[in-house]
This record gives C-alpha cells, structure tokens and sequence, in this order.
C-alpha cells in the first residue's frame, strides 16, 4: 500500500525495540525492572476521579465545545494568574487531548513549509516529529551538559534565520530534568522579542520542582514576552491524570482560535468527563500533589547518589521532573559498545533493566532513568546497572 510521503517521514521509536524485549522478558518469567516510565506511578487522586463519576452520572457524557467547557477555560485562567502571573481570557485557552495534542495543533497552525522551528538538544521525543509533520524544519542547538543541558541566548541568537518561526522551551525538562531561572529564561525571552520569534513553553511539569526553587513561566517577565509565548500544560503530570488526556494551550486570540478550528475537525472536544475531572484537579486539593512531590524528591535523592557512585557514570542533579539524564559514555566505551541503544539493550538482556537510551532525546551518550517508580525497585535496578557496568 503506498502510504503519505509525511508518515515515512516519522522517525520509529528509539525505544520501540527495548520496550518489545522488556515485555518478551517478563511473559517468559524474567524479573524485569522498568525504569523508563514517564508517568507518575500514583492513582489520579480520588477527588479528581469522584468528580469525573459524578459528571457522567448526571449526564455529561455528551459533546461539548471543540475547545473545553466554559467552567474549566475559566479554571485554567484562574491557575494560570494564581500560579503564574499570566493573565488570559478563556478565548485566549483551548483545552486538548493532552498536552501532546496541543502542542501537535500549534504546530500544524503555525508553521508553513520550510518554516524552521528550534528544539534544544536534549529534547522530548515528539517535538522533532511534530515539526516534521507540519512540513517543517526542526533545528536543533545542544544544550552543554556543564550547563545542565540548558542552551544560552548566544546559541540561540546564532541559530536564528529569516526561515525560524519558533522556540521550543521546556522547563522542568524532559528528559533532563533541568530547570531555567528567572534569568536565564529573561535572556532568552530578549532575544526572541528582538527576532520576534514565537516561544513554545512547555510547563508539562511545573508542578514537579525540588529544593524550593522558583517555576518562572517566560510569558510572565514581559508584555513582550507575553505576546509571543504560547504556554503548553496540562494535567498528566501534576494530578497522575495521564490516561485522561486533558492539556491545553493558553496565548494569542488568533492563534488559540486556528488550533480550536483543528480540534474541531480532527477530534471534536476533549472528553466531555475527564474536563470535569480537570475541573476538580485545578480547583479542589492540592494535598495528593505535594505528597507526590515529596516521595518524588526522596527518591530524586536516592538514585542521584546511587547512580554517581558507579564508576563511569556521572550524573547533574536533576531540579524537577522525575527523570535523571545519565552520561554513560566511559562505561559504554569500557564495555566496547557500539552506541548507547546496543548498551541499553546489552543491559536488558543481561541484567534485566529496561531503560530509554538517550539517543531517542538526541543525545547518545546518555540514558533516562525514571524515578517514577518505587524507591525498591529504583535501588534493585541501579545496583544491577551497577554490576553490568562492573562485569562489562
């Protein structure tokens, strides 16, 4: 069957092949540990579910707007002015299927062919392919690990063509876990409203920030700023609310209502009860979040000084997310690997660790480590890495 030219041009899944033998494994009775999970591994807090119950019991099981029930855009704004220091109308917000979605229709309403969009190395795995998708060009500018993986206004400004259309800025990041500060992201923001370029920020993880440092959303340091950013969230991460699919997008009137009019013909609206359940996440507790964060930030603490005692692995301390970046390199080239995906799946095959080779984030000297699991299977997993990299 001949198929678009715009699929064959999707890159398949680094992870794919690990993901298949971690699960050939474990059907055959092997004790696999999984520490490449990229979601919190708490239930959605009862509240949340109890709301969503409730709403399909009386009767909210119909469509609603292509952009998100009135209650919830109002809700959305609320968080954002409390939380943020942004101010939006709900014209200005358009609730999705997940924060995925919403970045996926930005692109496809922004960017024309050949439009130029840049994405810091290392990136989440989708923003490559989106772009590409949008027939655009992803550029990509690598962020020094001796900088937490974080790129500068310099590297930015060099990379910047009559072609760029946009930014991506993702902090707390995956699959790092750094986090941009108030004045790094102020240098940032000056050189895109210099360039009038449009910056992307992904605050997926706002929420999940250690040792009381500050999430700073760029669209909040400037009128300027403000103009430009277009702020990408959602409730997955936060609220452990990652099967429900609820995100949204939050900037310009015009541009919200471009990708409303995509919704509109590609997936109608978000589903009608988990917009009831966002609802309760943004308006009822915050209790199951901040005893989310806790166990998070313990476990953070334990695998960063578990995984900087092998040797031939170092480590930057992660400020968020849950995820640390790993540099495998010596122990890669000890062991006489190839790549960090023949690493990887050396490791699975051996040791019974399953783990996302950094490759997929564009970095191949790298690994991401979930500790979105328990902290006993976090230190069984790590002292099999440990014990691989030992004998190997």
């Amino acid at each position: 069957m001949k198929l678009a030219k715009r699929v064959a041009q999707i890159t398949p899944s680094k992870t794919l092949a690990i993901t298949a033998k971690a699960k050939e494994l474990r059907s055959e009775g092997y004790d696999v540990v999984g520490l490449g999970a990229g979601e919190p591994d708490f239930n959605t807090p009862q509240h949340i579910i109890d709301a969503a119950v409730k709403a399909m019991e009386e009767g909210q099981t119909k469509y609603t707007a292509a952009a998100g029930i009135v209650e919830l855009k109002k809700a959305i704004c609320e968080k954002l002015t409390r939380d943020n220091n942004i101010t939006y109308k709900p014209s200005q917000v358009v609730v999705c299927n997940g924060a995925k979605h919403a970045l996926y229709n930005l692109f496809q309403a922004i960017v024309d062919p050949g439009d130029e969009v840049i994405v810091p190395i290392p990136y989440w795995v989708s923003y490559p392919e989106m772009i590409t998708l949008a027939d655009g060009v992803p550029v990509f500018v690598e962020g020094a690990e001796a900088n937490e993986f974080k790129i500068t206004p310099e590297q930015l400004r060099a990379v910047i063509t009559d072609k760029t259309r946009a930014v991506i800025i993702n902090s707390p990041s995956n699959p790092t876990g750094s986090v941009y500060t108030r004045e790094e992201l102020e240098g940032l923001a000056q050189v895109c409203i210099e360039k009038q370029i449009l910056m992307v920020s992904d605050e997926i993880y706002e929420k999940l920030i250690y040792d009381g440092r500050e999430h700073v959303s760029i669209a909040s340091l400037s009128p300027e700023a403000y103009d430009l950013t277009v702020v990408i969230n959602g409730m997955s991460k936060p609220y452990s609310m990652t099967g429900w699919r609820i995100g949204y997008a939050a900037g310009n009137e015009a541009l919200i209502k471009a990708m409303t009019n995509l919704s509109s013909h590609s997936t109608s609206n978000p589903t009608t009860f988990a917009q009831y359940g966002a609802l309760a996440a943004l308006e009822g507790s915050q209790e199951p979040l901040e005893m989310m964060k806790v166990e998070f930030d313990k476990r953070r603490k334990a695998v960063v000084k578990l995984m900087n005692e092998i040797e031939g692995i170092h480590c930057v301390e992660p400020k968020g997310a849950f995820y640390l970046f790993a540099n495998v390199s010596e122990a890669m080239k000890k062991g006489g690997y190839a790549d960090v995906d023949e690493w990887a799946q050396a490791l699975l095959e051996k040791e019974y660790v399953a783990l996302i080779p950094g490759s997929g984030f564009g970095a191949p000297n790298h690994i991401r480590i979930s500790y979105a699991t328990s902290l006993e299977q976090l230190e069984k997993g790590i002292a099999r890495i440990k014990k691989f990299v030992e004998e190997n």
